[in-house]
C-alpha cells in the first residue's frame, strides 16, 4: 500500500499537556484507516494535526512524501483535504440547502440520495437541526469532496443504528477507486460496515498501542 499522508515523530501539546508523544502513524491511499482508543487516547489530536487545525510542537506531516507541516488548514484543503470534525461541523446560521449548495455546488441531488431524511429539511437552519440530522449534513461534505484524504471524527456521532451501517457503507465507497481515497475515521470500537483490508490503529494516551487488519466485517 502507498502511504497517501503520514505523521513522522509528531508531538502535540495543549499548553503543559503532551497529547501526542513522536507517533509516528503512515496512513494508505485506497484503504479505510480507523483510530481506535478511549477519550483522551489522542484520536482527535491526530485528526486535526493532519489537517492543519491545532500545530505540531515537534515532527513533521507528510502528504506523498513532501513536508506539508507548515501547510495552513486552507491550503491542505485546497489541495484535497476533507475534514470533518466531531462538533461545529456545520454553519448553524445557514439553511440545510445553503449547506449543501456551499459543500458541493450543482450536486444537491446527490446528497439527498445518500441522506433522503434532509430533502424536507432543506428550508429549515441547521441551528435547528437534531443532532444525527447535523450530522448528516457535515458528512455530505466529505461524501461529495473531491479529496483525497478524507478526515472524519466519530462518523456515527448522533446517528441511528441503520444510517450509522449506510454512512460505514458510503465512506468505505470513498476508498474505492476512482477516488482511492485516504479515509480516516476516529472511532471509539471498530464499526460494523468496514471492508476487510481496513486498517485498525489502536491509541492510548497519545501513542500507537497496536494495529490490526480488517479482515472481516467485525462488530
Amino acid at each position: 500500500m502507498s502511504v497517501e499522508i503520514a505523521l513522522r515523530r509528531a508531538r502535540v501539546n495543549y499548553g503543559p499537556l503532551e497529547a501526542l508523544h513522536g507517533l509516528d502513524l503512515p496512513l494508505p491511499a485506497a484503504t479505510v484507516t480507523v483510530l481506535l482508543g478511549r477519550n483522551g487516547s489522542g484520536r482527535t489530536t491526530v485528526l486535526r494535526a493532519l489537517a492543519g487545525t491545532v500545530p505540531l510542537t515537534a515532527g513533521r506531516v507528510e502528504w506523498r512524501g513532501t513536508d506539508v507541516t507548515r501547510l495552513p488548514a486552507h491550503a491542505r484543503a485546497r489541495r484535497g483535504l476533507c475534514f470533518v470534525p466531531d462538533l461545529r461541523a456545520v454553519y448553524a446560521t445557514l439553511t440545510v440547502a445553503e449547506n449543501l449548495d456551499l459543500a458541493a455546488p450543482g450536486r444537491r441531488d446527490e446528497a439527498l440520495a445518500a441522506y433522503p431524511e434532509l430533502a424536507p429539511l432543506l428550508g429549515h437552519r441547521a441551528a435547528s437541526l437534531s443532532g444525527g440530522e447535523r450530522r448528516m449534513l457535515a458528512l455530505t461534505r466529505a461524501l461529495l469532496s473531491p479529496a483525497r484524504v478524507v478526515l472524519v471524527d466519530e462518523p456515527s456521532l448522533g446517528l441511528a443504528p441503520a444510517v450509522a451501517s449506510r454512512t460505514y457503507g458510503l465512506l468505505a465507497a470513498l476508498a474505492r477507486p476512482p477516488r482511492s481515497a485516504a479515509v480516516v475515521l476516529a472511532e471509539q470500537r471498530v464499526p460494523y460496515g468496514l471492508p476487510p483490508g481496513s486498517l485498525a490503529y489502536e491509541l492510548s494516551r497519545g501513542s500507537l498501542a497496536a494495529v490490526r487488519e480488517i479482515t472481516a466485517r467485525w462488530t
